[in-house]
């Protein structure tokens, strides 16, 4: 199972930005969504952000931007992205009996039978 990295951009409308990991992430932020904001809209923290992005310092870059945007960005790592191979149509129902829900079911019907 793959893992990814993900950050929700809270304009309007929100945007989402995957990347295979943390690191990568943090560039993707800094080129998709810092560096291609209107300087006009950044008030006197341009400059501070430029100087950032030139010097590779992504997060500082994102902060600095939030900050002079007033915008937020949620941060999420490893979270688990699934394929067929990692869960078969054909075993779910196999699978689901193995629950936490279907745990007392499956008792409670053995008890009644």
């Amino acid at each position: 199972m793959a893992t990814v990295a993900y950050a929700v951009v809270h304009t309007e409308p929100a945007s989402v930005l995957l990347a295979d990991d943390i690191e990568l992430l943090h560039r993707v932020l800094a080129l998709e969504v810092v560096a291609r904001s209107d300087p006009t809209l950044l008030g006197s923290q341009a400059e501070t952000i430029r100087e950032a992005l030139l010097e590779e310092r992504w997060g500082d870059a994102t902060v600095a931007w939030i900050r002079a945007t007033g915008t937020g960005i949620d941060v999420h790592d490893g979270k688990s992205v699934y394929s067929h191979d990692d869960l078969p149509a054909e075993l779910i129902g196999a699978q689901l009996q193995f629950t936490w829900l279907f745990a007392g079911a499956v008792a409670h019907r053995l008890e009644t039978s």
